[in-house]
């Protein structure tokens, strides 16, 4: 895990004449076309500790957390709660930064205060995740490792994976990082991101991202990792 912190520092640091030009003008966008707040607060799990307060661009309207959350969407197909990218609770500018990938971007705070990491499985409110411990004894592996800005899920699109896939892929990774971290694994997961985000590269399958986190690693196969999970045989979910 030191050399995961020590990858996380300087991919950072090296990057700040990127990100920190990127966080000014996101606020100012979001400041000219909204109004206040142009950042979004909220209690996420990012770890397997307390919650904590976690940051981001503000994409939606001021209301949208009371309109929609976990208490108030109901467990149907999904236990991710997720909003549709075309939602009309997203403002004009915050479109666009999803669109760009920035919306997460101000969260590289947290990377270099150590309370995130760059790559890792993304932060969650705590209801949320009860509901999925309430279908998936194994839903805690996903933190077993610090949350991060982007990880192997995102390679293959939230709409793209079943819940049980999510959680199997999230799961990898972590035990992926604490059986023999590599950093070749989270260097590999964080181009392949830029990549896609860029749309220079397409987005890759349940079972590419899974042979991904094998060839990256010192961990065990994945199929022995796999085998820690009930089997992901729900086609019916959308994550």
């Amino acid at each position: 895990m030191h050399i995961k912190r020590v990858f996380d520092v300087v991919v950072v640091s090296l990057a700040a004449i990127a990100w920190l030009p990127a966080v000014m003008a996101g606020a100012l966008l979001i400041l000219l076309s909204s109004g206040r707040p142009v950042f979004y607060r909220s209690n996420r799990l990012v770890d397997s500790g307390e919650p904590t307060k976690v940051v981001k661009f503000r994409t939606m309207v001021k209301n949208a957390d009371k309109l929609v959350n976990r208490d108030t969407v109901p467990v149907t197909s999904t236990r991710f709660l997720n909003i549709a990218p075309n939602s009309p609770l997203y403002t004009k500018a915050g479109r666009l930064l999803e669109r760009c990938g920035l919306t997460e971007i101000p969260q590289l705070f947290h990377v270099l205060s150590g309370k995130m990491s760059i790559v890792g499985n993304r932060p969650l409110p705590t209801n949320v995740m009860n509901a999925l411990l309430d279908e998936y004894a194994y839903a805690g592996d996903r933190f077993l490792t610090p949350a991060g800005l982007t990880g192997p899920a995102q390679l293959v699109g939230r709409d793209a994976l079943s819940d049980s896939e999510r959680l199997r892929v999230e799961g990898a990774y972590c035990h992926a990082v604490l059986d023999g971290y590599r950093l070749r694994l989270d260097f590999t997961i964080l181009l392949s991101t830029v990549l896609i985000v860029a749309h220079l590269k397409e987005s890759m399958t349940y079972s590419e991202v899974m042979a991904m986190i094998e060839r990256n690693s010192r961990s065990r196969s994945v199929a022995s990792l796999e085998d820690r999970y009930a089997p992901a045989t729900d086609n019916t979910e959308v994550a």
